[in-house]
């Protein structure tokens, strides 16, 4: 089985996740950053990783999402919000759509740390989003927690898939 990953990472939190769901693919694998992606349709199975951006996969990220077609597509992504949350929910929906043309297998999602900069931003709105109230439990991670539990997600994909 040939397999890739793909990533779009801010601040360094998808990545993370990126190289560990690398780390939990078998053999005949590679590594990428989403600007310097190829086409996927070489590929059996694609891991895209993405943050999130107002309620969204990050710009990048979603463009390549709407490329895939007819391949094996598993999700995973970081974000501030709680990830039982309704604007998390809505948000891995959403790249689900946006992939419409390729079969989607699995999903991970998890907190990532926001840089206290962008915090700052966010609450200075007029209107902070209602997520920003779940994020100071993202801080530290993702942690080796999350690292082994995307494998293990990976890994069920992999073995469910054949």
């Amino acid at each position: 089985m040939r397999s890739w990953v793909v990533y779009s990472s801010q601040t360094g939190n998808t990545k993370k996740l990126a190289e560990a769901v690398y780390a939990a693919l078998p053999a005949e694998k590679e590594l990428y950053p989403v600007d310097a992606a190829p086409d996927a349709a070489k590929y059996d199975f694609v891991a895209v990783g993405f943050w999130l951006k107002a309620g969204k996969p990050d710009e990048k990220a979603a463009a390549y999402l709407e490329k895939l077609s007819g391949t094996k597509v598993f999700l995973f992504a970081t974000h501030g919000a709680a990830s039982d949350s309704e604007h998390v929910k809505n948000a891995i929906k959403y790249a689900e759509d946006l992939a419409k043309n390729a079969k989607v297998v699995g999903r991970f999602s998890c907190q990532g740390e926001i840089a206290p900069q962008v915090m700052e931003k966010i609450r200075a709105k007029p209107q902070p989003p209602p997520w920003i109230v779940e994020a100071p439990p993202a801080e530290g991670h993702p942690d080796e927690n999350d690292i082994k539990r995307v494998r293990r997600v990976v890994a069920d994909v992999l073995e469910k898939e054949g």
